[in-house]
C-alpha cells in the first residue's frame, strides 16, 4: 500500500511540473499588475520550438533554452502593448494565445509525431534511497527539481526581498512606487518577461519531458487556461497557486486510476473531470470572499482556517495601464 501512495504522489509532482512552472510564471506576472492571457498559446509554441530544436541539434539544454526564450518574446510583446501603447491587455493576450497556437501547430507540422531527445531520470544519490519519500521527490528528472525548487524561491523573493516588496509595490500602487523612485512601466516590463520565461519552460518541459515529442493535439491544450485560474485559486500567492497545480495533478492521476477501476465508464468522464472541479474550487474562493459569508463564519471560528485557505485579493492595480501624471 505504502509502495502504491509513493508511486501516485511521485506521479503527481512529475506531471505538476509544466503547470506548476507556469502557474509560477503568471503570478509573478500578475504581481506586477500585468495579465498575460497568451499562455495556452505561448506554451504550445515553447513546446514546439523546444522540440524542433532539440530534435535539430540533439542538445537538450538548447532546446529548453529557444523554449524559455520563446515564452519571453511572447511575454515581451504582451508587455509593449499593454504597458507602453496602453492597449487592452485582455485583448492583446487572447489575441496572441490564438495567433501562437495556430503558429505552433503549422510551423511544427513536419516535426508531428517524430522520436527526438528526451530528459532522463536522475535521482538524487542517497536521498532518492529513503522510504517513501525519497520516490517522491528525489527519483526525477532535473525540470521537475527546479520547479520544486522554484517555488520556495518565488515565496522568498516576492515577500522577503526588497526586489520583491518593489514588485508588490507596482502591482499594488504604481504611483506611489514611482513617487519612492521606482520605474512602474520599466518593472512591469521585466516581471512579464520573467514570468514569460517560465511559461516557456513550462512548453518546453512538456515536449521534452513530460509528453516527450510533438504533435497535433500535443497534450498541452488548455494548460494556459488551467494555469491563469490557479493563479487566481491560490490568490496570487505562489505556495497556494503550486497547492492548486499539485491539486489539479493530483485530479488528473487520479482520473488515470478511476478509469481502470471503472471501465464500464466513458474514458472521456475521467479526461475532463479535473476541469469542472477546478471551476467548481474557483466558485468556493469566490463565495469566501463574498461579505454575507465572512459575516457569517466570523461567529464561527472553525471555519475561519477555511476562509484564511481560501482567500486572496488580486493587486489593486491589475489589468490598469499606468499613466503618469
Amino acid at each position: 500500500m505504502e509502495i502504491e501512495l509513493s508511486i501516485l504522489l511521485a506521479s503527481v509532482v512529475a506531471g505538476a511540473t509544466p503547470i506548476l512552472l507556469a502557474t509560477l510564471g503568471e503570478t509573478i506576472t500578475e504581481k506586477a499588475g500585468i495579465i498575460n492571457l497568451s499562455l495556452d498559446g505561448s506554451i504550445l509554441l515553447s513546446a514546439m520550438a523546444a522540440f524542433v530544436v532539440t530534435y535539430n541539434s540533439g542538445s537538450l539544454l538548447a532546446g529548453f533554452i529557444v523554449g524559455a526564450l520563446v515564452g519571453a518574446a511572447v511575454a515581451l510583446v504582451v508587455a509593449l502593448f499593454s504597458i507602453y501603447l496602453e492597449q487592452s491587455q485582455v485583448a492583446v493576450g487572447f489575441v496572441l494565445t490564438l495567433t501562437t497556437r495556430d503558429l505552433a501547430y503549422f510551423l511544427g507540422n513536419d516535426y508531428s509525431r517524430l522520436q527526438g531527445p528526451q530528459v532522463t531520470h536522475l535521482p538524487i544519490p542517497l536521498l532518492s534511497e529513503v522510504p517513501f519519500v525519497g520516490p517522491v521527490f528525489f527519483n526525477h528528472n532535473l525540470p521537475v527539481y527546479f520547479s520544486l525548487v522554484l517555488v520556495g524561491l518565488c515565496w522568498w523573493y516576492i515577500y522577503w526581498t526588497p526586489a520583491g516588496l518593489k514588485l508588490r509595490s507596482v502591482g499594488e500602487h504604481p504611483r506611489a512606487a514611482y513617487a519612492r523612485g521606482i520605474d512602474p512601466k520599466l518593472t512591469q516590463l521585466l516581471y512579464t518577461m520573467v514570468g514569460g520565461l517560465l511559461v516557456g519552460l513550462a512548453g518546453a518541459t512538456f515536449s521534452l519531458a513530460t509528453k516527450p515529442g510533438w504533435g497535433r493535439p500535443q497534450g498541452a491544450e488548455g494548460t494556459g487556461w488551467i494555469a491563469l485560474a490557479l493563479v487566481i485559486f491560490g490568490g496570487w500567492h505562489p505556495l497556494k497557486a503550486a497547492a492548486g497545480a499539485f491539486l489539479f495533478a493530483f485530479l488528473q492521476v487520479m482520473g488515470i486510476y478511476l478509469q481502470g477501476w471503472f471501465p464500464s465508464l466513458p474514458s472521456q468522464v475521467f479526461q475532463v473531470a479535473p476541469f469542472p472541479l477546478m471551476i467548481f474550487t474557483l466558485l468556493l474562493m469566490s463565495a469566501s470572499q463574498n461579505e454575507s459569508v465572512q459575516r457569517f463564519a466570523a461567529g464561527r471560528p472553525a471555519l475561519k482556517p477555511f476562509l484564511q485557505i481560501l482567500s486572496g485579493a488580486a493587486p489593486a492595480a491589475l489589468g490598469k495601464p499606468y499613466r503618469p501624471d
